[in-house]
């Protein structure tokens, strides 16, 4: 039985934190949503009429009650928990307003071009000496310094420049639809998200030491190089350069992908001896587990070319329900290719609530993909969906003095 949580705890574990973000499109504000559900109160900064780019990248939008289109899935799916704020920082009176929000925040967040926010004013040496507490997170395509600083990135560039696509995909065989592969999402803005938010926890501890914030330098490209991890130390090592090899694994067999019966596929993942033992077992090939060339792990990887036909010949003589059915009774990793309805319709991922819905501000309903940390006494936050454009404004900026008339001035003027 879980025990009833004070009302402290329920408010995460940033609830004393408050973060202005000037991000936009994915890396930053994926940074930014994760330290929301941690309880973070973020101000998102957008540009007045336009908003973030993301609202617009659709379709398919959120609709409201009435069926009019709002903001598109993508800016939704990055912006949960925040308080939208339109101000034109490129003018003296957003600056001024800015560098004021900034006095009260222990985060600022940015993904502008290297050098755009010391040109406002709004640079770290600018902030830090009106806010020394203050973390300062720049998020860029290739980091502060270096020959490529200065140029724009998108996740596609550094998915290659990484070397990600490298050992991504099938073989090249010179057709279009052969050689390296990028991955179905945006994964470098995501990482570098994941890598900001890490860092701006971190430094945040380091604060409640030393009493001062610092300056955080993340590069989408830096972040998308170690992703590489294990492939890359393969190389250091071996001086092999690693090769598109498919849904194979450089060192698993077999784990890879197998058609069945009923022409579904299944995934196995078989990543041990003993693993490999239960299968042989399964499928009644005993010959398979105690034959010299595919006893251990690395002998199996040097006769990879013998095993996966005969194992593919096997896995056809059973539908993909059936071999799951039996697989999973002793323990031999294996799983279906969902499409993303699949996915959600599956019990374990609805037994762990993986789909939330919260309210829009437009009145509609608007469902979610759920934060997967789960803390046991300190859970994540969801307040609320995606702002719409400009939502807080008069609230926020109100709370740092600004009259109604001067709110006003400045929305005659286009500068909120």
């Amino acid at each position: 039985m879980t025990a009833e949580l004070a009302p402290e705890a329920r408010k995460g574990t940033l609830s004393h934190i408050r973060v202005l973000d000037l991000s936009r499109v994915l890396a930053g504000p994926w940074a930014t949503q994760n330290l929301a559900d941690m309880g973070a109160e973020v101000i998102k900064i957008e540009r007045p009429g336009a908003g973030d780019d993301t609202r617009s990248w659709g379709p398919p939008y959120l609709k409201d009650p009435e069926g009019k289109p709002q903001d598109a899935s993508y800016f939704i799916s990055a912006n949960r928990g925040k308080q939208s704020v339109t101000l034109d920082i490129a003018t003296k009176e957003g600056q001024r307003i800015v560098r004021k929000l900034a006095e009260s925040c222990d985060v600022f967040i940015e993904n502008y071009k290297v050098g755009t926010m010391a040109r406002y004013g709004l640079g770290y040496e600018d902030l830090q000496a009106i806010n020394p507490r203050l973390v300062y997170c720049s998020l860029t395509g290739f980091g502060q310094s270096g020959p490529y600083a200065h140029l724009p990135g998108y996740d596609f560039v550094f998915q290659g420049m990484g070397g990600l696509m490298s050992f991504t995909g099938f073989p090249d065989k010179g057709t279009l639809d052969s050689g390296p592969v990028k991955t179905g999402i945006a994964i470098a803005d995501l990482i570098a998200g994941m890598y900001s938010a890490l860092a701006i926890v971190s430094a945040l501890e380091h604060r409640n030491k030393s009493n001062r914030g610092q300056y955080i330098d993340v590069a989408l490209l830096d972040c998308l190089v170690a992703t590489t991890s294990y492939q890359a130390m393969s190389q250091f090592y071996s001086g092999r350069v690693p090769a598109p090899i498919g849904n194979s694994h450089p060192n698993m067999v077999p784990y890879q992908v197998f058609p069945c019966k009923d022409d579904n596929k299944i995934i196995l993942a078989i990543g041990n001896d003993s693993q490999y033992a239960s299968f042989c077992r399964a499928i009644g090939r005993l010959d398979l587990c105690e034959d010299e060339r595919f006893k251990t792990v690395s002998d199996r990887a040097r006769n990879r070319d013998v095993l996966v036909p005969i194992v593919a010949e096997v896995m056809k003589l059973r539908t993909m329900q059936e071999w799951m059915d039996l697989l999973n009774t002793v323990n031999v990793p294996c799983g279906p290719i969902y499409n993303l309805q699949q996915v959600f319709e599956d019990p374990q991922v609805q037994h762990r609530n993986l789909k939330i819905t919260l309210k829009h501000s437009s009145g509609s309903e608007a469902p979610q993909i759920a934060n997967p940390m789960r803390f046991s006494d300190t859970p994540v936050c969801y307040r609320t969906a995606a702002p719409m454009l400009g939502e807080h404004t008069d609230a926020v900026l109100g709370r740092v003095g600004l009259t109604r008339s001067e709110i006003d001035a400045l929305r005659d003027k286009g500068v909120v």
